[in-house]
């Protein structure tokens, strides 16, 4: 008995002391720690709740960080001195940004040469509990509870494979909603309290909230697998074969990782154009009820969506840039092992010259003596004569003036900037539309040739997606009164952020 207790206690003990060095190795090496640690982590923090996390915004340029940082030490040195911190905006800003920092992410965008930064996702983690530390006014318990149940029965109910099991459940499901339709008939309607609504709406914030958290996460992941495809290329020494099959597995790995794969359910699920449209009735009906009314935030909800746009293609624009980092890798690398080659063969010429005037003594090279090949006369075809073909030798003259020559002035020009001219027109009132949209409402008058020109508009956009897993068919009537119909894959244009 006493071994066992011995033994226990010992088991015990190691896990204590594996979560010990664990937590040692987070104080000692991760960024988040560190800045909590650090002696400016007041002003540091101040300065990225009021540069990235309070007005919702990534990407930002320079000079626009440095304006703000200025405006953040003067009020800083106006209540404190002059002398609490010494030291420029910009040197501040290059700090914090330092490989030894990893607080801001330093980067150029293409086509720019001014830097750019964004919070990383550890300096990130810190600004949400240092927002925490602050303590809340009101908690929310009742909807947290009831999420845990809506969930756990969808991943208990949809997990189930008996199929009686879900027909039971699906009943009961049936019989709860008639019961409440009939409650509704009876003018028993039971509306939710103003405590009731405010737990879900501040639910609902802080749920947006950690959403726009996650992509910085998300985009810095992404960014970690295409770092470790990278130094395998860099480092690699097999055959240019298998460095393919290693890339494209690599790059397979990225879009089926959970990371991925999750990542593009969303980024499927907001391009829905049916459940954007739901998103949007639910929102504008929900800053409608009177429960709310003295909620201060409360149109700020209707903006989640346009919130999440902007950041999530940032995420997708990162993932296009790994590809192209990849390929551009995988190029550099031939090229290396191309001008390789040519060295090798240079050399090979240089030593057939040297040795051209004094060749070596006895046999230094071997090849194959030339021999004829051996055909049987049997085994050739036998002759074939070709069949005769009668022409018609008599020409008849035409008469030039049955000619029709009106198919050669017929031709006609699609102008591009009149489409772009109809999706902006469409998009004004929405923020999201299908090509099928655009065309009912400017219909298609120039036929397939103006549906071509559509799809190059939204290949050459940056804010058109086509999806090649959904297609949309689209009609048109000719001049002669004939409907045409094109099945094509949906294209859907949104609104510039």
């Amino acid at each position: 008995m006493n071994q066992e207790r011995r033994t226990q206690r010992t088991d015990t003990d190691s896990r204590d002391q594996v979560d010990f060095y664990a937590i040692n190795s987070l104080r000692e090496n991760h960024a988040g720690w560190a800045l909590v640690r650090a002696q400016n982590a007041p002003l540091a923090l101040h300065f990225f709740m009021s540069a990235f996390t309070d007005p919702n915004t990534r990407n930002v340029g320079r000079q626009r960080l440095i304006d703000t940082l200025d405006d953040v030490l003067f009020g800083v040195r106006d209540s404190q001195g002059e002398d609490k911190f010494p030291r420029s905006a910009s040197e501040y800003l290059d700090d914090w940004a330092a490989p030894e920092r990893a607080w801001l992410r330093k980067y150029y965008v293409p086509g720019e040469d001014e830097p750019h930064y964004d919070l990383t996702a550890a300096a990130e983690d810190v600004v949400r509990w240092v927002e925490s530390l602050r303590g809340r006014e009101f908690v929310a318990t009742q909807s947290r509870l009831t999420s845990i149940f809506t969930v756990l029965k969808t991943l208990v109910q949809q997990s189930e494979t008996d199929p009686d099991v879900r027909l039971t459940e699906l009943q009961k499901q049936r019989d709860t909603i008639d019961a409440e339709m009939q409650q509704i008939r009876d003018g028993n309607v039971k509306v939710m309290s103003a405590p009731e609504a405010l737990d879900h709406f501040q639910q609902l914030t802080a749920l947006a909230k950690d959403l726009l958290s996650d992509f910085r996460e998300v985009e810095q992941n992404f960014r970690r697998l295409d770092r470790q495809v990278r130094e395998q290329i860099a480092t690699w020494d097999g055959s240019q074969g298998e460095l393919l099959d290693t890339i494209f597995a690599n790059q397979q790995d990225i879009g089926s990782s959970l990371q991925g794969r999750t990542f593009q359910g969303f980024w499927d699920y907001l391009m829905s154009p049916q459940l954007r449209n739901e998103l949007n009735d639910l929102l504008q009906r929900a800053t409608q009820i009177d429960a709310l009314a003295r909620v201060d935030n409360l149109h700020t909800i209707t903006n989640l969506h346009q919130d999440w746009l902007p950041a999530v293609e940032q995420t997708q624009g990162t993932v296009r840039q790994l590809s192209q980092q990849m390929r551009r890798l995988l190029d550099d690398k031939v090229f290396l092992e191309n001008k390789r080659i040519m060295q090798l063969i240079r050399g090979v010429e240089t030593s057939a010259l040297d040795s051209r005037d004094q060749p070596p003594s006895g046999i230094f090279m071997e090849i194959d003596a030339p021999t004829v090949d051996i055909a049987l006369p049997f085994e050739r075809p036998l002759y074939e004569p070709g069949g005769r073909v009668s022409v018609m030798d008599q020409v008849s003259a035409a008469d030039d003036g049955n000619v029709d020559a009106s198919a050669l002035f017929s031709q006609f020009h699609v102008d591009s900037a009149r489409l772009r001219s109809n999706i902006d027109s469409v998009l004004e009132d929405a923020d999201q539309a299908s090509l099928a949209d655009v065309t009912d409402a400017y219909p298609l008058t120039q036929g397939l040739a103006e549906l071509v020109a559509y799809y190059q508009v939204a290949a050459e956009s940056d804010w058109a997606t086509i999806n090649q897993d959904i297609t949309q068919n689209l009609s048109w009537e000719t001049p002669d009164g004939a409907i045409r119909e094109a099945t094509i894959e949906q294209i859907i244009f949104v609104r510039p952020a």
